[in-house]
């Protein structure tokens, strides 16, 4: 069936080469990180400045508005529109040249802020400004913007950092800025004719970035064209590049923290610490600690002073000793109630990393409920903000919302996502007309940095004169006569309570596989946790992280976490997605996702793609015929079980030629994968081959046995109980081989999943004692999915008893590791769901030298082996896990737990991974 729209036909036939309308693409950017939903018309990823002009051209001739797009993690609305939406990121991402005399760089707009970091860091250069999601926000964004962040301090706005601009204007026309051109003479007219309304309204205060910024064009400001066009929001033109100011970062930087005994007493003190010239200057409230903790464990965040609030002050410059006085000046003079100096710079990174997360960790308001951008970042002048912060909490309390505040308290900037019920009708559009009442009382700005978009534009009136608002449209007039560009935000702007998307959503709460116990059972609230901060789309190497596999390897927004969440919630809405659960677009979207749970711990809002596509799965092929690897690998289990019972004549078949790679086809496998060895003796025949030989003395642990010990590797249950007994333990196994299903889990079949998971739960639960996982994907079922899946007590139980080799041994390492190099590569779901501090810890503690690897293997279970996904699993594997192993030197050892992990290094390289428990037992005595 053709799905094409008008405009997308007629783009194509203007030669544009990535022209995409499909419903799944519309479905991806129907929003950004926003409460907005507005469906394009078609998605254009141009690849020159010539296309871009192209698509302009189209536009205008068939009346289609276009929006310019990069990261799409634009918190108002202002990265949605309902023509076509241009995607900078995907190919207009370079970093043209680095001019280290000059200190500029050129840049095309979709570049991200880090790549620009990483350019030009060898000349000892950096671009200032550094939002939190320097990782995947784009330059051409935090020009539509005027973004800050943290260190705006100290480095100032993207306005402060960009020398000079290429712009289209709405008609097309090219603009070199700074410059001089015919169609700009109107501006001079516009001010001149109210130069008091430009002098009095616009510029007041550092953070004033509603609107647009008519203060540049003022005769002192040399008509700055530049500044005016750097926040409009794409209303004013397209940037096609841009060249930025370069800065060196000072060699010497510290961190102060200081404790107050909450958010308004915090506030009261930012400004006063000014005089000590801070970098950064950023506020937090305890509660979104607690959540950090809560959901990374306690070892997230570092020791902090006593309060319940604090300022995260940081100072740089080029003397050390200077810096130090500096710091000592902010602790004598802040009034904290205690304060903390931080040298270390990994305690310190811990501290930001709370800071960086801040959108998305609040995204659950203090009473557990979903918190929503809109009122994100407004800012007063910030000697006010400590009397702004006590009022504003009144006004929430007056309607029942409640919050985290946080952010640039110096400059006067606060972030918070609020538990609006959008449910209510009329409830989002007063508060957020009460809240903007309010800060134009504190002679403040609507918006900090985020810009206004749809969220705030038609707030705009309550800060502005009638007289500033006309001027607003007449400079629209000027630049985008047709408007085309990015309508209905900043001038004539649609009502901030149309095209939400949470309330157009349907609700899905019963009939499902998953309980979703932390989102009320709700399976549309539960999808509606990705609120589109992108911090998928992050290259995370070397930072620990797993999220997101498949899109470091494709690069496309359908292979990211929240491109998936996004066409879920389409399918949710029902008006674009339309064949709910069986559709294609939900299939298409969800084809690569490795379901290796690492959304779960790195994505800030709690994301959990691996369970919703368990999900979409349970209840696509309920009662229905399901593909051929559903019963093949989806019940390994079943099939390694009878495997066992003739080892040598299944491993002979599988290795005659020609007869494993049909074999492999039509369980459908790729053919270039190798059929898994079945060991010729079980773990559990060797553990009763070895009952009379093994101590019964000391402390019972459980040793929860999974398919692969029992049946591929029983070598490392071997060794896990030698390390077990060496540590006093006497080893228990449960009478029957028992599953967590984890391969029915990962496939949809729900049903049986649950089956099989509450016997093997209800006779772990009898034995009642610790519990000790191997497979950490196994562990990780017991665990998390467990409880989600039965909702039982004594799931409950199990999931508290149950540990890695690691968590369980603790301190107690049997021998010594010291000189041992380790290139460790861990697995999904042990990041994800136990988290890999004991392991590091333990390994740090016995003297190894340790390489943590980040990122996902490829092979994640099911997904690397399946038809299909061979060359992404093997580019996944070729991102950090190839290349370190390949670079290892011979005695250095392979930790991978896993055994999909170890696999993958069998298949791809020439080394053999080692389990934990293997390096552990091999310094034993007895071996």
């Amino acid at each position: 069936m053709d799905t094409a729209t008008p405009i997308g036909r007629a783009l194509r036939g203007a030669g544009i080469a990535e022209v995409r309308d499909d419903t799944t693409t519309r479905a991806m950017y129907s929003s950004d990180a926003s409460l907005y939903r507005v469906p394009p018309q078609a998605v254009v990823r141009p690849r020159s400045i010539d296309e871009v002009a192209a698509v302009l051209d189209v536009c205008r001739r068939e009346g289609v508005p276009i929006t310019s797009r990069g990261a799409g993690t634009s918190l108002a609305g202002n990265a949605v529109g309902p023509g076509v939406v241009l995607d900078f990121s995907r190919h207009l991402g370079r970093v043209l040249s680095i001019d280290p005399d000059a200190r500029t760089a050129r840049v095309q707009p979709g570049v991200v802020q880090t790549e620009v970091q990483r350019a030009a860091a060898p000349y000892g250069l950096r671009f200032g400004p550094d939002p939190s999601t320097h990782n995947r926000c784009t330059i051409g964004g935090m020009i539509g913007n005027n973004a800050c962040g943290a260190r705006a301090l100290g480095y100032g706005r993207t306005s402060d950092n960009v020398v000079g601009l290429e712009v289209l204007t709405g008609t097309g026309h090219p603009l070199s800025l700074p410059g001089t051109d015919r169609i700009l003479e109107p501006l001079r007219e516009i001010v001149a004719r109210d130069l008091a309304t430009v002098r009095t309204e616009f510029g007041r205060f550092g953070r004033q970035v509603s609107g647009y910024a008519l203060e540049c064009l003022l005769p002192e400001n040399r008509f700055d064209v530049r500044g005016l066009l750097i926040g409009s929001e794409g209303t004013l033109g397209i940037t096609t590049e841009a060249t930025l100011r370069l800065v060196e970062d000072p060699p010497v930087r510290t961190m102060v923290v200081l404790g107050y005994p909450d958010i308004v007493a915090a506030g009261n003190a930012a400004h006063t610490l000014l005089c000590f010239r801070p970098t950064a200057c950023e506020g937090l409230d305890s509660r979104i600690v607690d959540v950090v903790r809560a959901r990374r464990g306690q070892h997230a965040v570092p020791p902090l002073p006593r309060g319940a609030a604090w300022l995260f002050v940081e100072l740089a410059g080029d003397d050390a000793d200077e810096v130090r006085e500096r710091a000592r000046g902010i602790v004598k003079a802040a009034g904290a109630v205690d304060t903390l100096h931080v040298d270390d710079q990994a305690r310190a990174d811990a501290l930001w990393r709370i800071r960086e997360d801040g959108s998305g960790l609040s995204a659950r308001s203090p009473r557990g409920l979903p918190a929503h951008a809109g009122w994100e970042d407004a800012a007063v002048p910030p000697e006010r903000i400590g009397g702004y912060l006590r009022d504003f909490q009144a006004l929430t309390d007056s309607y029942g919302i409640t919050g985290y505040p946080y952010g640039h308290f110096a400059d006067g900037c606060i972030h918070i996502r609020l538990d609006v019920p959008l449910e209510v009708p009329g409830m989002f559009r007063e508060f957020l007309f009460a809240a903007g009442q309010l800060v134009a009382e504190y002679g403040g700005s609507m918006s900090g940095e985020h810009g206004d978009g749809r969220a705030r534009s038609e707030l705009l009136p309550l800060m502005y004169s009638p007289a500033a608002i006309r001027m607003f449209g007449a400079v629209k007039s000027v630049f985008d006569p047709d408007n085309v560009l990015n309508p209905g935000v900043l001038v004539d702007p649609q009502p901030l309570d149309v095209d939400l998307r949470v309330p157009a959503a349907r609700k899905v709460n019963d009939l499902l596989g998953f309980r979703y116990s932390e989102d009320g059972g709700n399976f549309t609230q539960a999808v509606h946790r990705c609120t589109g901060v992108g911090k998928c789309r992050a290259d995370t190497s070397g930072t620990g992280g797993v999220m997101c596999p498949s899109y470091l390897a494709t690069r496309e927004e359908k292979d990211s976490t929240r491109g998936r969440a996004r066409v879920l919630q389409e399918m949710l809405n029902g008006t674009l997605v339309t064949d709910s659960w069986k559709s294609k677009e939900v299939h298409d979207a969800l084809e690569l996702c490795l379901s290796c749970k690492g959304c779960l711990s790195d994505c800030p809002t709690g994301v959990d793609m691996a369970t919703w596509k368990s999900e979409v799965l349970h209840q696509t092929y309920r009662g229905r015929r399901r593909p051929i690897s559903h019963y093949s690998l989806g019940r390994l289990p079943r099939w390694a079980a009878l495997a066992s019972r003739a080892p040598r004549l299944v491993n002979s078949v599988t290795r005659v030629p020609g007869v494993a790679a049909a074999g492999l086809v039509l369980a459908g496998m790729d053919r270039r994968r190798t059929v898994p060895v079945i060991a010729a003796r079980t773990f559990r025949r060797w553990f009763a081959d070895t009952a009379a030989q093994r101590s019964r003395a000391g402390r019972p642990v459980v040793l929860f046995v999974d398919t692969f010990t029992e049946y591929f590797t029983p070598e490392v249950g071997v060794a896990a109980v030698e390390v077990l007994e060496a540590a006093g333990h006497r080893v228990l196994i449960t009478e029957e081989q028992q599953c967590c299903a984890l391969t029915w889990i990962t496939t949809g079949q729900l049903g049986t999943a649950r089956k099989i998971l509450g016997r093997t739960i209800s006779e772990l639960f009898r034995i009642g004692t610790p519990i000790v996982g191997l497979e950490p994907s196994c562990t990780a079922v017991l665990r998390s999915d467990a409880v989600e899946l039965l909702g039982s007590e004594p799931a409950r139980i199990v999931a508290g008893s149950t540990s890695t080799l690691a968590e369980f041994l603790g301190d107690r390492t049997p021998r010594s590791l010291e000189g041992t190099r380790i290139v460790a590569q861990p697995h999904c779901h042990h990041h994800a769901v136990m988290g890999w501090g004991a392991d590091a810890a333990l390994l740090r503690n016995a003297g190894a030298q340790v390489q943590r690897l980040s990122g996902c293997c490829g092979l994640a279970g099911n997904f690397g082996v399946e038809r299909g996904h061979y060359d992404v699993s093997v580019a996944i594997a070729g991102a950090q896990l190839v290349p370190a192993v390949e670079a290892a030197s011979d005695d250095t050892i392979v930790l991978a737990d896993g055994y999909s992990c170890r696999t993958q290094i069998g298949d791809l390289t020439s080394r053999r991974g080692t389990h934990l428990a293997e390096l552990l037992a091999s310094r034993l005595p007895s071996r």
